[in-house]
């Protein structure tokens, strides 16, 4: 009988994981498919422009769900645990309105193979690639 409890949790288990896994990259893929090809590389002018106020409701949502992206694509980071943890982590940080967010997010993207990562996506769906940010 505790075998078979056992095997219905790890079943549950492993179902949720797949859930979360597909519903974290389907966001993920949304959201960089929709960013403009120089959103890394314009100026932090031109993006405060395009970004807007953030005390509608509609940036409360934004940062509620970049919160939870983030703290999703932390828990893909830890080894063993399949998933773009990293690249997570910065479709999150895109969403969350935070002093020295943009820098944070160049930094992310330089790193080897996240733009790399995010530009396949892009061609997956017939969008330009975005370009690098500019030292």
């Amino acid at each position: 009988m505790s075998l078979h409890v056992s095997t219905v949790t790890l079943l549950v288990a492993v179902g949720l994981w797949l859930v979360a896994t597909v519903a974290t990259l389907a966001i993920a893929a949304a959201i960089v498919v929709r960013l403009p090809p120089t959103y890394f590389s314009e100026d932090s002018a031109t993006h405060a422009v395009r970004v807007g106020s953030w005390r509608s409701p509609r940036h409360l949502a934004r940062n509620a769900l970049g919160v939870v992206l983030v703290a999703v694509g932390l828990v893909m980071s830890i080894p063993g645990i399949p998933g773009q943890g990293l690249l997570t982590v910065l479709i999150g940080l895109m969403l969350v309105a935070f002093p020295g967010r943009r820098r944070l997010e160049k930094a992310l993207v330089r790193q080897s193979g996240v733009l790399a990562a995010m530009n396949r996506i892009r061609a997956r769906f017939g969008h330009p690639p975005l370009l690098p940010p500019a030292d």
